[in-house]
């Protein structure tokens, strides 16, 4: 895994637009783990809106903001895709691309209402996509004895973890999820609740959306 316990991305798929000075803007903004899939968004958008005269775009790839790519497209330089890759830097947002299309209006809006307009673009984008925070997460497998199932579950609601996946056997099991400096301590009390019949089995590690 990662050394890097956590990391801000977008939610998911976003799409707004405004219109500056009778030009349209459309901003579009994607969570993405890749290069080639931000360039698969990009290519998608263009030819989805050929007839657009610009496609100013953004992408940070990697959790270290290992890959940076902006491009403003025929606008101005600096004034479009400098824009969008400084507000999803000043997010904190990695993993991500954005997309600025505009549709010319016939009025100039000169270079600082340029940047103005690709960084509202962008941040209706994000706003529609939504931010999330992405955080090193363990899975484990559970089972306690029904005797002490309510006092496991009670507690569960006021500690920093998910239970998914409940089912009633012989015994009832559910699935753990924990932020990974939480697991310890998460356990530890549920063990203590439970009079040490808690059984938990480590089923891995991944990144998991929590709350900001």
């Amino acid at each position: 895994m990662s050394e890097f316990l956590s990391y801000r991305t977008l939610a998911g798929p976003g799409r707004d637009e405004i219109v500056i000075q009778k030009s349209r803007f459309i901003g579009q903004a994607w969570p993405c783990v890749s290069e080639e899939e931000a360039l698969s968004h990009l290519r998608r958008v263009r030819e989805e809106t050929r007839d657009a005269r610009h496609h100013c775009y953004a992408y940070i790839i990697g959790k270290n903001e290992g890959i940076l790519r902006y491009s403003d497209d025929g606008e101005p330089g600096g004034t479009a895709g400098m824009p969008i890759i400084s507000l999803l830097r000043s997010e904190k947002l990695v993993d991500c691309c954005c997309v600025v299309t505009r549709y010319f209006g016939g009025i100039l809006l000169g270079t600082g209402g340029l940047v103005r307009a690709y960084t509202e673009g962008c941040r209706v984008a994000i706003r529609s996509a939504g931010m999330v925070r992405m955080e090193k997460t363990c899975r484990d497998l559970c089972e306690v004895p029904y005797s002490c199932w309510d006092t496991v579950r009670y507690t569960l609601d006021r500690l920093p973890a998910r239970c998914e996946d409940l089912s009633y056997g012989a015994a009832v099991s559910f699935t753990l999820l924990t932020r990974s400096r939480d697991r310890d301590s998460v356990l530890r009390e549920l063990e203590q609740v439970s009079g040490r019949t808690l059984v938990a089995l480590e089923d891995g590690e991944k990144y998991a959306a929590w709350e900001d």
